[in-house]
């Protein structure tokens, strides 16, 4: 969101980091080795500096579909050359305004489009790499996001009975409205607010812990809705709850086996959603089409697994960060450069991010499974 943090309150309800309550329990996640640059000891982040052939996997990437990404960011950084983008000490001091990226943005719109070798020598020229690590580790947790596609419709019906609502008038950052529980219990019944309905109440749940989704409509019609206020109230992650009444172990926990349990247990579904008191409301997405993402904090598109969430405390909104993990589905290596375009309420700390797999069965599926750690690398601009 640029205008104001829509994105970064939306992401209070951000998918697994929030679900699993951003922790990494003994033996949770496989351990992993040295990244291939010192690691400062001590307390607190550092930002170091390396270079690109200490980055497994660089030259494989396909960069020039990283810089398409990374120039949609100039593009939202070049509305406000004057807006605070984040990130901490080096981070901060080298790219945590928009003005600080201008040059940077100019070199990359002379590079042609979809040359992974021009591309690559761009970012190389122009942007100096750190190795982030915090405490002397550089491992980090890296989960996802996705856009979810559900059952929908513009009025309500016997098939369509659960609301969406948009956001109440006079809603301002710091105002605190009825909890979930109550706001479901009809709190806000009779106002005007709902802008679609949804047919399961689970999906209602889930589309606001992704923020941002596309409404099926019964003629086959797609409406995109996005996060547009939250009601003031912390968010619970229920994947915690369910642990914590013995349902199941947290190394059990995905939006898979949550949704899962609620399907098994329809008698207290409701009282577990409502575990968590937080809730979203949305506004109608208009000019989106299709092949694109839902807009991030920063403004832009997100694209599919070249966009991520940051803690901005630490990297700066819009710098490109070059992500080593690997996705728990299938084990496959995810070594490619990313962009920091989105914020989420549970993604904290330095080495910490959350992917957005795009949309769809498969991202959904790969999404809701992933939880890994791995290591990060935040580019900068040369001094």
């Amino acid at each position: 969101m640029p205008r104001p943090l829509r994105r970064h309150a939306r992401r209070l309800a951000v998918l697994l980091g929030l679900i699993l309550s951003g922790c990494v329990p003994p033996g949770g996640v496989a351990r992993l080795p040295p990244p291939p640059w010192p690691v400062p000891q001590g307390a607190g982040p550092a930002f170091t500096p390396i270079r690109y052939d200490q980055m497994p996997g660089w030259n494989a990437d396909h960069t020039g579909d990283a810089l398409l990404t990374f120039l949609a960011s100039c593009a939202q950084m070049a509305t406000n050359p004057t807006q605070a983008l984040g990130g901490g000490g080096e981070a901060a001091a080298l790219g945590g305004t928009a003005a600080q990226w201008t040059s940077v943005c100019a070199a990359a719109h002379a590079v042609a489009p979809n040359d992974d070798t021009a591309a690559r020598a761009f970012f190389e020229a122009n942007l100096q790499p750190y190795g982030v690590s915090a405490d002397g580790s550089a491992a980090g947790l890296f989960t996802a996001y996705y856009e979810p596609e559900v059952a929908g419709s513009r009025i309500p019906d016997a098939t369509y009975k659960y609301p969406l609502y948009r956001r109440p008038p006079g809603l301002v950052p710091g105002a605190v409205l009825p909890p979930r529980a109550a706001i479901e219990s009809g709190a806000l019944r009779g106002k005007r607010l709902e802008l679609l309905w949804l047919a399961d109440p689970v999906d209602v749940f889930f589309l606001q812990v992704q923020g941002a989704g596309r409404v099926r409509l019964p003629d086959g019609h797609i409406v995109r809705v996005t996060y547009d206020g939250q009601n003031g109230r912390p968010y619970v992650p229920i994947g915690r709850v369910l642990v914590d009444w013995h349902e199941m172990a947290l190394d059990q926990v995905s939006m898979q086996s949550i949704r899962a349990w609620l399907t098994a247990h329809p008698d207290r579904a409701t009282e577990l959603m409502d575990q968590n008191t937080s809730y979203v409301f949305f506004r109608e997405l208009d000019d989106y089409g299709a092949d694109m993402g839902p807009p991030g904090t920063l403004g832009a598109p997100l694209t599919p697994m070249r966009s991520i969430a940051v803690d901005k405390s630490f990297v700066p909104l819009g710098a490109p960060v070059w992500i080593d993990t690997k996705d728990s589905l299938d084990g496959k290596p995810i070594q490619r450069l990313m962009a920091a375009q989105d914020l989420g309420g549970a993604i904290r700390g330095p080495v910490r991010a959350d992917i957005f797999f795009g949309w769809g069965a498969d991202a959904e599926a790969h999404a809701g499974k992933m939880r890994q750690q791995g290591t990060e690398v935040v580019l900068l601009p040369k001094r």
